[in-house]
């Protein structure tokens, strides 16, 4: 009978260990760090690809080491994997202590009190200069209750990414092709005529082995839209704009490259190698490129590569966007004083941010070693100062984080694929989403309402 009971009770225990484990939530601390010199446990949910995983795994490292009276509980996840257990977390009310989110879910997430209100913590750290970061990022994660960049803290920048525009330098020279100017945009027109002529087979039986550039729609449609002087919505961010003539212009520009001028690999091709994989390999002559690739470059990349501004449209000036992601603290966790200088120390503490950087896996937030760290010559490419001109220059902010949620947005994307295929004019698709857009955007207006009177 003994034997029985010890034995159910340690079946509960692993259970519930199991359990905690599978979570990885506040309530899981909410029996140590009482005082007595117990570690307080605080959870970390965050994403990445390989390499990021291990630059953040070490960096939490560091902080455990810096804070020896915490334990810090790791959860991540693939990119793909995070967005779908996060919701499962919250809509559980079993939300890690620290964890990424999207801006554009800022809004929702303080009007459900998810995120706690971190300014009061901020203000009395010591040790950090929040005058150093990036303004544009850390305005991210302001809210007043009615605008987004501006009020009270609810979030710090994970980082900024700048979208530069890649292209392969060792193709370019066995080609015979002046390199492209760091300082001025290729116009659309010789964008494509550059393409044309990097577009060829190289080893002469009679298929195409190397390509002017690939680029994916849901990542690159965006800077060709904004350079020729269009957006997905209008100033007030209460309608949809895609049915602009110079919307329906970029958008088809951006289909005709596969279709028309086949600079791009076609669908088979594509199917049977991704354009990241084409370009890893050097058959490429321009690719998209974001600081959390250089480490992955430095290790598989065996041809020489540089950056340059996008090409641009009607406006003549480039356009892309920087994205971000939020670091955001629990409205739940019990130990709010330790989660946000977890918070800080992977977002703007120096010591946390030189581990980031030296782990080539995002571009410094502090503006001065952002600065130090472009003119850095040991670390390629040579031009990074492209990255911080998109920052300060023509980087443009996606369209979902001005509105409640992104389903309107998405739904753009949702049957693009014809077009992409040429088998549906840019005309055609756009008279058709629009309407549809435009519903679930007036969804989103209206549960803003409503959530803001609770």
């Amino acid at each position: 009978m003994m034997r029985t009971k010890k034995m159910k009770t340690l079946f509960l225990a692993l259970a519930f260990a199991v359990i905690s484990a599978l979570v990885g939530c506040s309530d899981k601390n909410a029996s140590v760090g009482n005082g007595n010199g117990e570690k307080i446990e605080l959870t970390f949910m965050f994403r990445g690809q390989p390499q990021e995983q291990t630059a953040y795994k070490n960096v939490v490292k560091k902080f455990e080491e810096k804070h020896p009276n915490v334990k810090v509980n790791i959860v991540v996840t693939s990119p793909d994997q995070y967005a779908t257990k996060l919701r499962a977390a919250i809509a559980g009310r079993k939300i890690p202590d620290v964890f990424y989110f999207n801006p554009g879910e800022l809004r929702a997430y303080v009007n459900s009190n998810v995120l706690l209100d971190i300014t009061k913590y901020v203000e009395n750290s010591k040790g950090v200069n929040l005058q150093d970061i990036w303004e544009k990022g850390v305005n991210k994660y302001r809210f007043d209750g009615e605008k987004v960049g501006q009020g009270n803290l609810y979030g710090l920048p994970k980082d900024l990414g700048p979208f530069a525009l890649g292209y392969n330098k060792t193709m370019f020279e066995k080609a015979g092709i002046p390199l492209p100017d760091k300082d001025k945009p290729y116009t659309w027109q010789e964008f494509i005529d550059v393409c044309k002529k990097l577009t060829k087979d190289t080893n002469g039986d009679g298929k195409l082995d190397q390509w002017g550039t690939g680029l994916n729609a849901t990542w690159t449609l965006q800077g060709f839209v904004w350079s020729n002087g269009a957006d997905w919505i209008d100033e007030s961010k209460t309608k949809v704009t895609v049915d602009d003539p110079k919307f329906i212009e970029a958008l088809q520009f951006f289909a005709d490259m596969q279709n028309k001028y086949k600079v791009t690999p076609s669908i088979a091709e594509a199917q049977t190698l991704d354009t990241y994989q084409r370009w890893l390999r050097g058959q490429l002559g321009f690719f998209p490129v974001g600081p959390w690739d250089l480490a992955a470059f430095d290790q598989q990349i065996k041809f020489e590569y540089d950056l340059i501004p996008w090409p641009a449209g009607s406006t003549g000036k480039p356009a892309t966007w920087v994205g971000s992601l939020g670091i955001g603290v629990s409205s739940m966790t019990k130990h709010p004083k330790e989660a946000v200088e977890l918070a800080l120390y992977l977002s703007a503490d120096p010591e946390g941010q030189k581990a980031l950087v030296d782990q080539r896996v995002q571009l410094p937030n502090s503006v001065k070693v952002a600065e130090e760290w472009a003119k850095d010559p040991s670390i390629k490419p040579a031009n990074k100062q492209e990255f911080l001109d998109i920052i300060n220059d023509y980087g443009h902010s996606f369209p979902t984080e001005y509105t409640y949620n992104g389903e309107w947005y998405d739904e753009f994307y949702r049957n693009l694929q014809p077009v992409l295929d040429g088998k549906m004019s840019a005309e055609e698709y756009v008279k058709k989403a629009k309407p549809k857009m435009q519903k679930l955007l007036d969804q989103a207006i209206e549960q803003e309402k409503q959530a803001s009177k609770k």
